[in-house]
């Protein structure tokens, strides 16, 4: 029943209503021009300069460039459903809006808590990456790292948060544009990489282009092996079929970031047609660079030559730089340092600017302290706006990260799954809702993202999952001890005056 308890769900006429309260409006300003820029921003980052090289030489071979077209078909499917909802429902907080209005209060909890992590630790993962850029780029590896008495911290990603709330405290307006200054600088640093790398391509470094198998030397065990692996008891592989599935689960997190979009739908002019324009914009254009890159890149050399180990590689791991410098483009490395530089700046914006949004939509609903959800009179949400940008600084600067990297996609790939089946359930209990994007083949394309996704979760490690499980966990004891208690629908279902949806009961809505 639609308002007993945990299960309780807010109506999409209610969740719309709410975006008109003074004390908690946001300023209607983004187009779909904007919600494209803040889509590439986030996800043409610095892994177009690393992941690429590495996994072509360890995991797929030439191939590579169809696993990111496979990746960009499951990105794709999740996409579709992120479209509808967010044009059926145009209001802050992505996945967990979305849930609040087809799964109820609990399963909306969860998913809010979980992109509290996803968005969060990115940002202060990418802080960090940030801060490691800026120390090739002045010349000094580990100069950003600064000593008072025994304690250390990375001054360069606190330059870097600080910077970026500041800008996302001035507007979101600012911040797009911004993004789009930056994004535009690292999109003609990959064009040129594209460009000049074309004129050193060799027809024989394709060949064979889907190498022959070969077994894993280094597949992990114990909790560090995938879950896939535990599971079944298989060992890992190199090229071939598997690689190239395997390549494909591991490039998809390179396309994490856009649905960041869906969540500045209550900031955009006409969502139901800017909103699916900026998502399927940005992931478009993010899916041609990706590709053309590995193209470029495994032309140049023989993927052989960028396997760890390798005499080319080393002790480290291949970059698209590596693929340069055997051709003798010293200059490589520079450009590709900037080009990171910038493609970090605009992840790190648009992330910490997905957290604030969902962390505000939590807050006006009552299942975070509603004082936070105050805006300024310019619209912005300027309590929870400083006290994301303090916390993520302290991660980034004094935590280190490490594989708390996969814990990102982890919590991303469970808010695909959760969205793509909203779609479904959304289709049945509100067929009346106008829909300014509705996905083709309901239910098949939705069954079919959560299968994609699903297989992409069961390659994240044993360990990943034991650490999501905790602070899911976590997010449990909160709710329960606070956000059950203090809900604003809660209150409006006893005091009888929430908004019912437009085919519920009235008599049903109430505890």
């Amino acid at each position: 029943m639609p308002g007993v308890g945990i299960w309780r769900t807010k109506s999409v006429e209610q969740s719309i209503a709410d975006t008109d309260e003074p004390e908690t409006k946001l300023k209607k300003e983004l187009t779909a021009k904007d919600l494209t820029v803040f889509g590439v921003a986030v996800v043409i980052g610095a892994g177009i300069f690393t992941l690429t090289a590495r996994t072509a030489g360890n995991v797929a071979g030439p191939s590579i460039s169809l696993a990111f077209v496979l990746a960009a078909i499951a990105c794709g499917l999740a996409a579709l459903c992120y479209a509808e909802f967010a044009s059926t429902v145009p209001v802050a907080g992505s996945a967990y809006t979305f849930s609040y209005a087809t799964f109820g209060e609990f399963a909306a909890w969860i998913i809010g808590w979980d992109l509290i992590l996803e968005f969060a630790l990115a940002s202060a993962v990418v802080g960090k990456g940030w801060s490691l850029y800026l120390g090739n780029v002045i010349g000094a590896s580990g100069s950003t790292t600064a000593h008072i008495g025994s304690i250390s911290f990375d001054w360069g990603a606190l330059l870097i948060i600080g910077a970026i709330t500041l800008i996302l405290a001035i507007g979101t307006k600012v911040s797009s544009r911004v993004s789009a200054i930056i994004t535009a600088i690292k999109i003609a640093v990959v064009l040129l990489v594209i460009v000049v790398g074309a004129f050193y391509i060799k027809k024989e470094n394709y060949s064979p282009f889907i190498p022959p198998s070969e077994g894993s030397e280094s597949s992990a065990s114990g909790i560090h092996q995938t879950l896939f692996s535990w599971l079944t008891g298989a060992g890992g592989s190199s090229y071939g079929a598997y690689g190239l599935l395997a390549a494909a689960s591991l490039v998809f997190f390179a396309f994490i970031g856009f649905d960041v979009v869906a969540t500045t739908a209550e900031e955009t002019k006409n969502p139901q047609k800017s909103l699916p324009r900026g998502i399927f914009g940005s992931l478009a254009i993010v899916t041609v660079l990706y590709v053309a890159v590995t193209l470029v890149l495994t032309g140049m050399v023989k993927y052989t030559e960028l396997k760890d180990g390798s005499p080319l590689v080393g002790d480290s791991s291949a970059t698209l730089a590596t693929a340069f410098e055997a051709n003798g483009i010293g200059w490589a490395q520079t450009a590709i340092n900037f080009g990171g530089l910038a493609g970090l700046t605009t992840v790190v914006m648009v992330m910490m600017l997905g957290q604030t949004r969902v962390l505000f939509a939590m807050s006006r609903d009552g299942l975070m302290p509603r004082s936070l959800a105050k805006t300024n009179a310019k619209g912005i949400p300027m309590r929870i706006t400083l006290i994301v940008g303090g916390i993520v600084a302290v991660l980034a600067a004094f935590f280190p990260m490490g594989t708390l990297e996969e814990m990102v996609n982890i919590g991303t790939l469970f808010a695909f799954v959760l969205v793509c089946v909203g779609v479904i359930v959304l289709r049945r209990t509100r067929p009346d809702l106008p829909r300014g994007f509705r996905v083709p083949l309901v239910p098949f394309v939705p069954i079919v993202a959560v299968l994609a996704c699903g297989w992409l979760m069961l390659n994240l490690s044993v360990e990943t999952w034991i650490r999501f499980l905790v602070w899911m966990a976590i997010g449990v004891l909160v709710y329960f001890a606070y956000g059950h208690r203090k809900s604003v629908l809660g209150r409006k279902l006893k005091d009888g005056t929430a908004i019912p949806s437009a085919n519920a009961d009235p008599v049903l809505v109430k505890d």
